[in-house]
This record gives structure tokens, C-alpha cells and sequence, in this order.
């Protein structure tokens, strides 16, 4: 197998998955900044949407998306279980993983795109800057939910880290760094958000 990386909260989404699993594959630096991801033969030969990461298999075919890369890869690498070991495990991983998705994921990174990200994405795609505000305001709603849904409980899915918590880490911790920081009102994603920043899968 071969893994496409790049910056960005997509991709560490799947390096913080493949880390806590302890797997490691040969990686492919995409020059996201560059444009590479958006220009053969990356988007004609890895992954036709233009996005990163993407994950080679052994037979030459291409998984792009982190949710199905990491669904993958928790199929052939089972040990260190992140998404579960029985049907209720995964159906509430992937229950929270796509409330966090639609809920503080989405608004967070458009958000970003259509304001401070807007000189790099707005010959890449189609951007909204009258609708910034609007989608970083909708993103700290969805903290806000949260923040009363993990009241007295270590991780977001229940009492195990998942991808979830993963998938939200890598969210968050970009949105620190773009003008979107957690507010401090939300105790417990913060405090969620500081035991996260201590693991060695973030900290290596």
C-alpha cells in the first residue's frame, strides 16, 4: 500500500488513525499548497474529486475519503480496534463520527476556505465569502451541542477513543490555528481537547 499526505485535517485524520493503530505505509508528500491535488496526474490517476489524502492498495486501485480509508484499514488491521468489534461499537462510532462531521467538521473547514483560506481555494472551487461567518457561527453551535453530549464521559463515543475523537482532534486543532479556537465556556470539549493533545499518537 502507498498513502497520499498532505496538510491539512483531512489527511491527519487517517496519519492520527494509522498511529494509534501503530501501522505504518510508505507515504507520498502531495503539495497540497501547490496544487498538486488538483492537476494530473494525481486527479486523473489517485482520486478524480482532486482531494487528499488517498490510500494506494496493493492491487493499484485507490481509496480516497478518510472515512473509507479508515474503515479500510480497521477491516485489515483489527488489533487496537477504533471504529468497534461488534455492530453496536461501530454503528455509535459512526453515529458520532457523522454528527461531528455535519455538525462542527464541515462549517469549520468552509469557513476557512471562504475567509482566510479564500486566496488559495477560490480558483479551486466554488467559494462563498458572504457565507464565512455564518459557517465558523454554525461550527461553534455544533461545539456547543457537544460540549453538553460528553458531560461526564473521557471520549466522545462512549468510554473508548475512537475515530470520532480523531476525526474532531484534527478539526479542532486546525480550526486553533485559522482563527476558530475552541471557546473556553465549552469545559468539557476542552478538557477533552487537552487530554487528546497528550496522547503519543498527537504528540510524536
Amino acid at each position: 500500500m502507498k498513502y497520499y499526505n498532505s496538510v491539512g485535517p483531512n489527511p491527519r485524520v487517517v496519519t492520527l488513525f494509522m498511529a494509534e493503530k501503530g501501522i505504518e505505509i510508505p507515504e507520498v508528500m502531495v503539495d497540497l499548497r501547490g496544487g498538486e491535488n488538483r492537476r494530473p496526474p494525481y486527479n486523473v490517476t489517485v482520486n478524480p474529486a482532486g482531494q487528499t489524502p488517498a490510500l494506494e492498495l496493493d492491487d493499484g486501485s485507490f481509496l480516497g475519503e478518510i472515512i473509507a480509508i479508515c474503515e479500510y484499514l480497521e477491516e485489515i488491521f483489527p488489533e487496537t480496534p477504533l471504529i468497534g468489534t461488534t455492530p453496536e461499537e461501530r454503528a455509535r462510532t459512526r453515529m458520532w463520527t457523522r454528527r461531528i462531521d455535519l455538525k462542527i467538521c464541515e462549517p469549520l473547514t468552509n469557513g476557512f476556505r471562504y475567509a482566510e483560506g479564500l486566496p488559495l481555494f477560490e480558483s479551486r472551487m466554488r467559494c462563498l465569502p458572504e457565507a464565512a461567518e455564518g459557517l465558523k457561527a454554525v461550527a461553534q453551535d455544533g461545539v456547543a451541542w457537544l460540549d453538553a453530549q460528553i458531560a461526564g464521559r473521557d471520549f466522545i463515543a462512549g468510554d473508548r477513543l475512537t475515530l470520532a475523537d480523531l476525526m474532531l482532534f484534527a478539526f479542532l486543532d486546525f480550526g486553533a490555528g485559522v482563527g476558530q479556537p475552541i471557546d473556553p465556556a465549552h469545559t468539557h470539549v476542552a478538557a477533552w481537547y487537552e487530554r487528546m493533545k497528550a496522547r503519543p499518537s498527537i504528540t510524536n
